[in-house]
């Protein structure tokens, strides 16, 4: 029996990962149930292999849109701006697992001096979260970001009344503010940021793009270390 493209394009990149012994069974063309044989002996290059693959067609579609994805809204930044690695962070502000991971990128970014945060609206979950996001861009508008990000977060999920009170919290102009966030600008950022999530496969918030790989769901900060140190290598 001979073996399928896609396994034999598998088995080449689970080579990379335990060596050259299913490249060399593949090359003297083995019986597929020598490579299953070989494969029931390694059972851990499958899952490995596929995150290798993942990885590629992830960095694939990351690198087709990279300026969409690395170049904040203005003002959405966090971290080091001229940090030598960027984390970006696709969030939504009634997303519990977006809130617990906030202790998480303040660690990273107390711990690494070098990292950039860009901060992406993704308003997936409510009426509410894309209010919360378009005030959201508004602060960033006034250079008050990272104040209001983390009081409406501390405020609980968005609605009318926590919006306003994170906007008084980071002192916003808030009739400054609410032209802003009705602004052509904010909405093309917002339309934005959902076209990008979907090219990249995002389902859900949080979700993390660092270097060429994507993260998906709250994610432990050595995980994010780990993203971080395998970036910086690359570039």
């Amino acid at each position: 029996m001979k073996l399928r493209p896609g396994l034999l394009a598998l088995l080449l990149l689970a080579a990379g990962v335990v060596g050259g012994g299913v490249v060399a069974l593949v090359q003297r063309g083995a019986p597929a149930s020598d490579v299953r044989g070989y494969l029931l002996a390694h059972p851990e290059v499958i899952p490995e292999a596929m995150q290798l693959l993942q990885d590629r067609e992830s960095g694939k579609a990351i690198a087709a849109n990279r300026s969409a994805i690395v170049d904040p809204f203005p003002g959405a930044v966090g971290g080091n701006p001229a940090g030598d690695v960027t984390l970006v962070t696709y969030m939504d502000y009634a997303c519990g697992y977006c809130r617990t991971s906030l202790p998480e990128i303040a660690k990273l970014v107390a711990d690494d001096p070098q990292v950039r945060i860009v901060y992406r609206e993704l308003p997936i979950l409510s009426a509410d979260s894309r209010t919360a996001a378009q005030w959201s861009l508004a602060a960033a508008e006034q250079g008050k970001f990272m104040p209001f990000h983390e009081a409406l977060y501390a405020a609980g999920r968005p609605n009318e009344t926590t919006i306003a009170q994170a906007a008084a919290s980071a002192g916003l102009d808030t009739a400054r503010a609410a032209r802003i966030a009705g602004s052509a600008p904010v909405a093309a950022e917002i339309g934005k940021n959902l076209q990008i999530a979907g090219v990249l496969g995002m389902s859900g918030t949080p979700a993390w793009v660092i270097g060429d790989r994507i993260l998906a769901g709250a994610v432990s900060q050595d995980a994010l270390v780990d993203a971080v140190k395998a970036a910086r290598a690359k570039s």
